[in-house]
């Protein structure tokens, strides 16, 4: 009998000994760190808990004049800001490097012109100087108005074509919603990792982690120059069609 239990014994120690050695469900589960709680928008057009409202409907107060640093001079009225044509670009007084962004703006109704020179705008991701230096995600009145590809709504001007055209009809509200990765660069100035992009227009995914191969440039290629954390700038293009709006924009730094 003690036999029988000896070896009983040591029939379950073998198969206890086998079952710790094999791949467990727990050897992959990572319980820390513990990701912090955040409350979710009440709806989707809602600024999360943890966001930076840069646009609430009140005023223009995160933002300045790209000229001389001044207050914006931008139209303020019924919740919304409007582009004050010949005013110029502004831009945040707060700097960033990586965020979440969620911008909404809509090309006016009663827009006219044609190609670029209807409801031209620009949202630049990172300002790295005065007039349009940065990494422009372009805004243009795209519902049935051809331009070239790589200059739509949705395209890294002059970079990057769009996936999709996912244009409203002017007078509609539009957003994106954008995760930006800026540019790393080593001591000497050169590159050391690329700045990347996701984006979605009105819900869609117009650009999938994209690798910037420089900064906006009107002629040439792209080219990279070394900068840190900047600002974020909306651009007073000048074309002569009505000016557009915006509304409702806030980021998140990640």
């Amino acid at each position: 009998m003690k036999q029988t239990v000896y070896i009983l014994t040591v029939i379950l120690l073998s198969s206890l000994t086998a079952n710790a050695q094999r791949p467990q469900p727990k050897d992959t589960e990572v319980w820390t760190p513990v990701p912090k709680v955040v409350a979710p928008p009440a709806s989707a057009v809602s600024a999360p808990a943890d966001a930076i409202v840069l646009f609430g409907g009140k005023n223009l107060d995160e933002w300045v004049s790209v000229k001389d640093q001044s207050p914006a001079r931008w139209t303020v009225a019924d919740n919304i800001f409007t582009v004050k044509k010949g005013t110029g670009n502004i831009q945040t007084k707060r700097l960033f490097t990586n965020y979440q962004l969620h911008i909404e703006w809509r090309i006016p109704s009663d827009i006219n012109g044609e190609g670029q020179g209807r409801g031209n705008s620009g949202l630049f991701l990172a300002s790295t100087g005065g007039g349009d230096d940065g990494y422009e995600l372009q805004i243009l009145d795209s519902y049935k108005n051809a331009t070239y590809s790589n200059g739509q709504a949705g395209s890294i001007y002059k970079q990057f074509i769009p996936l999709v055209n996912a244009s409203r009809k002017p007078g509609e509200w539009q957003s994106y919603d954008v995760v930006w990765t800026a540019p790393q660069f080593n001591d000497d100035g050169s590159l050391k990792s690329a700045a990347r992009l996701t984006a979605f227009h009105n819900g869609i995914l117009v650009q999938n982690n994209i690798a910037l191969t420089g900064e906006t440039v009107y002629i040439g290629p792209p080219s990279y120059k070394k900068h840190g954390p900047s600002p974020i700038k909306l651009q007073d293009h000048g074309d002569p069609s009505p000016a557009i709006s915006f509304r409702n924009i806030w980021v998140r730094e990640l």
